[in-house]
């Protein structure tokens, strides 16, 4: 088994895991940042904003994709760990099946909901309104696609290949920038031009991955008889997954609500949130990146019964997580005002902007020490240990965002610092949890 992480020195396994993943990551957010440049630049601050009002949505109506992918991706690993083709077999093609059903279902829900819960829930202004709307409704049209991506990038994650979706997502990224150049620069189409660019990108990279995964794999081999409605699996592949789309989930509302607060500082708060939100997001890639390498390492060890090699892996892994981070950290917080400047923000917007960086540079070093523990708990089958951390870590989040906001000494600077505090819990519960070792307990196979 050439993917086998269950051979070899732990550290080398999951950093070669790691880097595709991470590569990956760094283009699918590649062409999220293009997005808000391209907008940025050639279309209005009001564009900009609408687009990134949406993005706490998206994150909503995304969790059900990543999170029964992700459930499917434990289930195949520990099979795969186990040498048990057949059954793995079976179950892939089931989760292929039920993410495709349920990826047609959200996108017809984020058709009929998208105006309302922007306007009722995050309360978006009048002056962006109707462009927000445009933009999420275009976008929910290629929500379907996600789904179909998702699946396929978590099984093959679960078999050790992290190289395929980096390549599918470079596919996908190219497109998506020509894309954005020809509709949004070019043809003067502002968010929804955005939108659509995005859309056909990932079409294209769903199909894509399709094909090499049915060519590759002979047990991903599959034949129309293969997708079927199995009840067995559909269960496990729901009492795996759902922990993980519950904190999904709960982690959007929680976002949105955070998007709400941010939203009643004005359009330029606004503006500078989308920038540093996707900021954040670069700065976290290495951290995700080692949190699915750890959860396919654990999974696919658990399955082939090398529990010993696991306590190995995850301290090997966490000393390159924080040393990773703080090199990251250093680069966002000395080169900030070159980093801002690319969005073209308004000055009342980059003032905000350089207060947020500056916190995220810290912020990161702490969820550094903790986060790929929850890919442990994931390839162990204990999903609700993650969501349980995630969901307290948001709750501390919303709370001090609503409280300590309305405080002279705060004000509008919770916005960012409600990072460092949500940081600090989600590190206290993941290790309490790890150090306890119940977790061991929650395997599949």
């Amino acid at each position: 088994m050439e993917n086998s992480m269950t051979t070899g020195t732990p550290w080398k396994r999951v950093l070669s895991f790691s880097i595709p993943v991470f590569v990956g990551l760094l283009l699918q957010q590649l062409y999220n940042t293009v997005d808000t440049i391209v907008v940025g630049n050639f279309a209005s601050e009001e564009a900009l904003a609408a687009v990134g009002t949406t993005a706490s949505m998206i994150t909503l109506f995304l969790a059900a994709a990543v999170g029964f992918s992700t459930g499917a991706g434990v289930i195949t690993a520990q099979y795969f760990g186990a040498g048990q083709k057949e059954r793995m077999k079976e179950t892939s093609a089931v989760a292929v099946t039920f993410l495709l059903v349920m990826g047609i279902i959200v996108t017809v829900l984020g058709l009929l909901l998208g105006r309302v819960i922007l306007s009722g829930f995050l309360d978006v202004p009048d002056s962006f309104l109707d462009i927000a709307v445009r933009y999420f409704n275009i976008y929910c049209l290629g929500l379907v696609f996600q789904f179909g991506y998702n699946i396929v990038a978590g099984l093959l994650r679960s078999v050790g290949d992290s190289k395929a979706s980096m390549y599918f997502l470079l596919i996908a990224a190219i497109v998506n920038i020509v894309l954005d150049v020809i509709f949004v620069a070019g043809l003067h189409w502002g968010a929804s031009g955005a939108a659509a660019a995005t859309g056909i990108s990932q079409a294209f990279s769903c199909i894509v991955s399709f094909v090499y995964m049915n060519r590759k794999y002979p047990f991903f081999h599959f034949g129309i008889h293969d997708f079927k409605w199995d009840g067995k699996d559909i269960r496990m592949i729901l009492r795996m997954g759902f922990p993980i789309v519950l904190q999904q989930m709960l982690i959007g509302v929680g976002i949105m609500a955070i998007q709400r607060a941010v939203n009643s500082f004005g359009q330029s708060m606004t503006a500078s949130f989308t920038v540093g939100s996707r900021i954040e997001m670069y700065v976290q890639m290495p951290l995700n990146s080692f949190n699915m390498a750890l959860g396919t390492f654990v999974g696919q060890n658990i399955g082939a019964g090398k529990k010993e090699r696991i306590a190995v892996g995850v301290k090997q892994t966490l000393i390159l997580s924080l040393v990773i981070t703080l090199v990251m950290s250093a680069v966002v917080y000395l080169f900030q005002g070159q980093i801002i400047r690319l969005f073209a923000l308004s000055s009342d917007a980059e003032f905000y902007c350089r207060q947020h960086l500056t916190l995220i540079a810290a912020a990161f070093i702490l969820q550094s020490v903790y986060l790929p523990l929850c890919g442990v708990f994931q390839g162990a089958g204990d999903g609700f240990a993650v969501t349980r951390t995630a969901i307290f870590a948001l709750c501390v989040r919303v709370l001090t965002t609503y409280t300590l906001g309305n405080l002279p000494f705060m004000g509008y600077r919770i916005v960012w610092w409600n990072i460092m505090f949500g940081f600090l819990t989600g590190c206290i519960i993941a290790w309490t949890h790890y150090l306890r070792g119940t977790w061991k307990t929650k395997t599949i196979v």
